[in-house]
């Protein structure tokens, strides 16, 4: 099963964070690139002609976010949304933090 059709699954905790390979297995199945930070955290930049369109894009990233129950930061700039991903949790990345970004790799931009 690919990741955008997978559901993200309440993390309360307890769990341990994806590392090493994990990262590179998980990663290889996004169709952009992520910038992994530490083993931490998932970030991506994206860029648009103006402001509006960056708040289009970001309110779409909204949607997905409240649609799976886990909410990437989002920096909005004129022209430009950074997008960070990790589960608060655990500090560090879980198989959501994938899903999410799968998800919103497939939002027009």
């Amino acid at each position: 099963m690919s990741l955008t059709e997978m559901k993200c699954v309440p993390c309360e905790g307890g769990v341990p964070t994806i590392k090493g390979r994990q990262i590179e297995n998980y990663t290889c199945q996004l169709k952009s690139k992520w910038q992994v930070v530490d083993e931490k955290m998932l970030r991506r930049e994206f860029s648009f002609e103006n402001f509006k369109a960056a708040m289009g894009f970001a309110n779409k990233v909204g949607d997905i976010a409240e649609e799976e129950g886990h909410h990437p930061d989002l920096h909005i700039f004129y022209g430009k949304v950074v997008v960070e991903l990790w589960t608060h949790a655990i500090d560090g990345l879980s198989e959501n933090d994938f899903i999410v970004a799968a998800k919103i790799d497939d939002v027009p931009s």
